[in-house]
């Protein structure tokens, strides 16, 4: 990467952290949009269902345990007390 660009960022990054909470809450998210903007929809369904018969696979093959929600929500309440 170029040394100008990089002291570019260094220089936005300064600048960015000194923005209040809010202000850079609003910049994270549309950074982060930003990159998400490659994948088609088509492309992000087809993953999504790959992932989907993943899990399913191994549902069925008993190489994952299914936990209720009831049991999920009892151990989340025991760990944030």
């Amino acid at each position: 990467m170029d040394t100008s660009i990089i002291m570019n960022l260094q220089k936005i990054e300064s600048e960015a952290l000194h923005l209040p909470e809010p202000a850079r809450a609003e910049l994270a998210q549309k950074l982060f949009d930003s990159l998400n903007t490659r994948a088609e929809p088509d492309q992000v369904r087809t993953e999504w269902l790959l992932e989907a018969q993943r899990r399913a696979d191994e549902i069925d093959r008993g190489v994952v345990q299914l936990v209720s929600s009831k049991e999920v929500a009892h151990k989340a309440r025991a760990l944030l007390g």
